[in-house]
């Protein structure tokens, strides 16, 4: 396993440094309606390897300015920044302690999310949105239904994400990682929005046709290449803009 306390490259929508980023982020999902109250979180990995960057515990994500954000090492230490560290920091040093490819990770509450797992049903691409979860597949975190607050925990999140970009979390909400906070952001929506749309199908007597695996994986390659994604995020960002009056 590569040793995720060096310095390792952190590309980011615009070069923003973490606080601002971890802040746009959580406003961004808050924004999209994954908010639970002072719930939920998002983290970006510090480009000096020290740890992650995410918000202060007991603020809600609509809340959250570079001024409410902390870096956290490895070992659950707060490094810099005032406030109080989550619980489940452990989520985001599992995943990117496992997975180098990993720069941000998200953590929601979504309900939809919470009603699509709890049937145990496979995640059919009857949306464009399920498709982006075609080539790693839809994992599910099995450890427990309980807070991420042990290292043990984390990594078997980790383990149970594997290569994938989300994983549901049964009974508590979901995962999701990206290369950059565009990619992460924009997969919790999309598993959400993948989510409430087979609901819908599901509610009426269930899906009849969806989308193949082959052309799940031709179509993402198209639907959400990475200018598609960088597209949904600007989308979003500017959506929070209008709110805040940036």
């Amino acid at each position: 396993m590569k040793d995720d306390r060096s310095p390792v490259p952190s590309p980011q929508a615009d070069n923003d440094t973490p606080a601002p980023l971890v802040a746009l982020g959580s406003q961004v999902l808050a924004e999209a309606g994954q908010g639970d109250m002072v719930w939920g979180h998002l983290a970006v990995r510090d480009p000096a390897g020290r740890g992650v960057w995410m918000k202060s515990a007991g603020w809600g994500l609509e809340e959250i300015t570079p001024e409410r954000v902390l870096l956290v090492s490895w070992t659950g230490e707060l490094l810099e920044g005032t406030g109080k560290i989550h619980l489940e920091h452990h989520i985001h040093t599992g995943i990117m302690r496992a997975r180098p490819d990993v720069n941000v990770s998200v953590h929601t509450h979504s309900p939809v999310v919470n009603a699509f797992s709890a049937l145990g049903e496979p995640l059919r691409a009857i949306s464009h949105d399920a498709v982006v979860f075609a080539e790693h597949g839809l994992p599910r975190f099995t450890a427990t239904s309980n807070l991420v607050r042990t290292p043990e925990l984390g990594r078997a999140l980790a383990a149970d994400l594997g290569e994938a970009r989300a994983c549901l979390m049964p009974g508590h909400g979901l995962a999701a990682v990206g290369h950059d906070i565009a990619h992460a952001v924009m997969y919790a929506i999309l598993l959400e929005r993948a989510c409430q749309t087979l609901l819908t199908a599901l509610a009426t007597g269930g899906p009849r046709h969806w989308t193949s695996h082959q052309e799940c994986l031709e179509k993402d390659a198209v639907v959400w290449a990475d200018s598609q994604i960088d597209a949904g995020w600007r989308y979003w960002r500017r959506r929070v803009e209008a709110r805040i009056g940036s």
